[in-house]
């Protein structure tokens, strides 16, 4: 067996247990694959058929009334009769339990949603995995990261007809694919100096998910070299639910090249 083939062969059982860990965190039992709803909040009080309690929202923010017998769990806590969930930062969400349930509330678009989990819904229960291009390190890119004189608010669109996001950008990266030279605009990522690009390509609505991709990038080094392994590219959750307001890409990050790593079209969608 040659160096190339151990090399490429350890890459391939990195990338596997990578894979393997998202997509156990994806199949939580409260993760988005539990999701029963997507319910828009007023200042009329609505019951759902998969959450206790009466919901409505307003200045003060979102309030439940619960009937008698209706309990949520809310910080470990019992909660009778009525809870205040105050007003929540737009991107932030807050959750109380029920039975071997959750309760998501949250705020998107300007907007407060209510989003029932139940660990026992089909899409869940019958999950099977998601399909991936084989790993491959020529998918692994060196890029330029290019910070902007200032984070740019960036409005994209979202999975949800009319609904919109705001993101500031703080710059963007520079790449190249087979000689052709691209960039994609960055979100902050999940951890502090890490970022988050949203993309279609070319392979987008054909063998990979239309709407689009996700993939984290570690933060800069000094000179701003940053790794694009797109191998560990992957589906937002609205891949597998219509109960999901995931942001679109912004203009920009739609490549006219063919990206043939990371997530394909999951089979729910197939």
């Amino acid at each position: 067996m040659s160096i190339d083939q151990v090399e490429t062969g350890a890459f391939a059982r990195e990338w596997a247990q990578w894979h393997r860990r998202h997509e156990t965190a994806l199949a939580d039992p409260h993760g988005f694959l539990a999701v029963t709803g997507l319910y828009w909040l007023s200042a009329t009080p609505q019951r759902f058929p998969d959450a206790p309690g009466e919901w409505r929202t307003g200045p003060q923010g979102v309030v439940v009334t619960l009937a008698e017998g209706e309990v949520l769990l809310v910080d470990g806590a019992p909660v009778e009769r009525a809870h205040s969930f105050g007003v929540l930062a737009e991107r932030t969400e807050v959750t109380a339990a029920f039975g071997d349930a959750v309760v998501e509330v949250a705020r998107r678009g300007g907007r407060d949603i209510l989003r029932p989990r139940h660990p026992d819904n089909p899409l869940r229960v019958d999950y099977r995995g998601t399909p991936a291009f084989e790993p491959d390190p020529r998918w692994v890119l060196a890029g330029r990261y290019v910070a902007f004189p200032e984070p740019r608010p960036t409005t994209v669109g979202a999975a949800v007809a009319g609904l919109s996001h705001v993101y500031d950008a703080p710059g963007r990266i520079e790449f190249t694919v087979d000689g052709t030279p691209l960039t994609l605009t960055a979100f902050n990522g999940r951890t502090p100096g890490s970022l988050t690009v949203l993309f279609t390509d070319a392979t987008s609505g054909v063998t990979t998910y239309a709407a689009n991709r996700s993939l984290q990038v570690d933060a800069p080094d000094p000179d701003g070299g940053v790794v694009l392994d797109f191998n560990r590219a992957v589906n937002l959750p609205c891949a597998y639910t219509d109960h999901a307001t995931c942001p679109l890409p912004p203009a920009e990050n739609r490549l006219p090249v063919a990206v043939t790593a990371g997530e394909r079209i999951p089979y729910e969608r197939g």
